[in-house]
């Protein structure tokens, strides 16, 4: 996208506020229509006064200028209050635009873009783009007056003397064309190494424990300060090249300075222009230079906004995850079937899965085994369409579940993973949370109850009122996980996923978990997902995968017997001969 695109693009994002922004750009007009009236009642103050002592001159000058910069003062607040207002209202829509595809990005994405980048764009790209839309209009539309204006008087003084000014002006331009590509380049790698240095800021805030433990301060430090110190070269580029203009200006501004006032003075002394219209012309020029400085100056901020909204609308025109299910299920028994299922990572040299196929019966529990790398997770992130599998069908209630609404389909569907991921907000609000309506209190209570976490619940400080931290930080791990199930359970949802609720708990919350989950699963169908073998021995049926297949099924027992890959399992876990 070109930058005329991009910020064409932008000022969409303005027009829906064209009223306030109509007021600011006429209250910046106003202001800049004064600048020239600065130079202009220098010439008749001169001459009247001290030249020409004209007493009416004397008497109505000091009412003119304090009338004057009242109404710079008025227009100068107007403008920039309801520029801040529209640009505060440009960031907030740029900011829900950029949260909502969030919301609807497919997990292939979260899995190919660090969470740092994505909180760089939303928190500092955003603010760069405002500045795009609103900064350099106001420069632009404002100071090309004043030029204008100033330009104006000083032909009406003397056109001659103005004549020159144009000679050295295509100068100005040069150097900030040449100029644009570098800012542009400059200002996208500062962004991305900004998002850089809060992905490391994040991982060192949420992995605290475990540096301190493996001693990995220094790494760490490095990291940071490796980024921080890009952060800060980048930034120190940015301001040389946007301040390279400055020395072209200033050789320009000093040389039709010298000229004019060379010339002018011999026509002051020739009495083709008077002390008053020489001092007038003197301070119009003077005057001048700061908007052309500024004019040529917004390059800068151009080049680093319309870097920031290539950014950001990178974010905003990714395509959200496929919808184009029509059907919806009144009523879900809970049947599951994948025929013919293969799979393959978006970067992966060969599939996670290969033509599985199995069914699970309503109210049926089946159990997924094997060795890390075969595939279980995968079967469970397939079924709520978190990835589409590359051939094969899944069906539910025998549905393909491509032709269902992701949000009937997904409504029929709860999940408990190995890290229960908790909101930092109360008990009661974490647990409410599953049922994706408002929900009583009583109905909060039963569910605690039913995962076995009512005790534990009662013993907070605040009971269900208590906050736990980000991600239940205030919980054990068994509290998270009975947490999570309550959340679950009060969505009441006639398929469950269970993801290893259970492995990374030691035996008491284990046994609690194991309870709640018993209460969970009861007249629904489930797909258990096992580390722990000692938690799937009830499960109707196992399937036993291996490198993206499925090599044995069936129970318990059965499968004991049989000798075959699942004994190893158990063998290897347990360290003994299963009994």
């Amino acid at each position: 996208m070109t930058g005329k695109d991009l910020y064409l693009r932008l000022l969409s994002y303005v027009r829906p506020f064209w009223r306030q922004f109509a007021v600011a750009i006429v209250a910046m007009m106003l202001l800049a229509a004064t600048e020239p009236t600065i130079p202009a009642l220098i010439k008749p103050m001169l001459d009247g006064t001290f030249v020409d002592r004209d007493p009416d001159v004397i008497l109505w000058t000091p009412f003119v200028l304090v009338g004057l910069f009242l109404i710079r003062g008025s227009m100068t607040f107007i403008s920039k209050v309801a520029f801040e207002w529209v640009a505060g209202r440009v960031v907030l829509v740029l900011r829900r635009e950029m949260f909502e595809r969030i919301l609807t990005l497919p997990t292939a994405y979260f899995d190919a873009n660090s969470t740092g980048n994505l909180i760089n764009k939303v928190t500092f790209n955003v603010h760069q783009v405002a500045q795009a839309s609103t900064k350099v209009l106001t420069i632009l539309v404002k100071d090309t007056i004043i030029v204008i204006g100033l330009l104006g008087y000083m032909i009406y003084l003397n056109w001659l003397l103005t004549t020159i000014m144009f000679v050295l002006l295509p100068t100005i331009a040069l150097v900030v064309s040449l100029l644009a590509k570098k800012l542009r380049r400059i200002s996208r790698n500062l962004q991305e190494t900004m998002g850089d240095m809060t992905h490391v800021l994040e991982e060192s805030v949420r992995g605290h424990k475990l540096i301190k433990v493996f001693a990995g301060r220094a790494y760490e430090q490095s990291r940071f300060e490796k980024l921080a110190d890009g952060v800060r070269l980048y930034n120190l580029k940015n301001t040389v090249a946007g301040m390279a203009h400055a020395p072209a200006v200033e050789l320009a501004a000093s040389m039709m300075l010298a000229v004019l006032i060379y010339v002018g003075t011999h026509d002051t002394i020739a009495g083709t222009l008077s002390v008053g219209g020489f001092v007038s012309l003197i301070a119009a020029i003077g005057l001048i230079f700061a908007p052309i400085k500024r004019l040529t100056g917004i390059n800068q901020s151009l080049q680093q906004g319309l870097a920031a909204a290539e950014s950001v609308f990178d974010l905003t025109d990714q395509t959200p995850e496929q919808d184009l299910g029509k059907r919806e299920l009144a009523q879900v028994k809970g049947k599951i079937s994948l025929r013919n299922v293969t799979f393959r990572y978006p970067t992966a040299e060969k599939d996670a899965l290969t033509d599985i196929s199995f069914d699970v019966e309503p109210g049926e529990t089946i159990a997924l085994v094997g060795r890390s790398g075969g595939g279980k997770t995968t079967v469970a992130a397939l079924i709520p369409r978190f990835y589409q599998p590359v051939k094969g069908t899944i069906l539910l209630d025998g549905e393909d579940v491509q032709e269902l609404t992701l949000e009937s389909l997904r409504g029929s569907l709860s999940y408990v993973g190995q890290e229960s991921v908790l909101f930092d907000d109360t008990v009661a609000a974490n647990i409410a949370y599953g049922a994706g309506r408002k929900v009583s209190h009583d109905e909060v209570v039963r569910a605690a109850t039913d995962a076995h976490a009512l005790e534990f619940i009662q013993q907070l400080p605040g009971g269900f009122d208590t906050m736990i931290g980000e991600d239940g930080v205030r919980l054990s791990g068994g509290q998270r996980q009975r947490m999570a199930i309550a959340r679950a359970l009060i969505k009441d949802a006639p398929v469950l996923l269970l993801d290893e609720a259970t492995s990374a708990l030691d035996t008491e919350s284990e046994r609690h978990v194991q309870a709640a989950l018993e209460r969970l699963t009861e007249n629904r169908t489930t797909l258990v997902i096992a580390h722990r073998l000692s938690t799937v021995k009830h499960a109707d049926r196992i399937l036993v995968l291996k490198d993206g297949r499925i090599v044995e099924q069936g129970r318990h027992d059965v499968l004991l017997d049989r000798g075959g890959e699942y004994t190893e399992l158990c063998q290897h876990q347990l360290g003994a001969e299963p009994a």
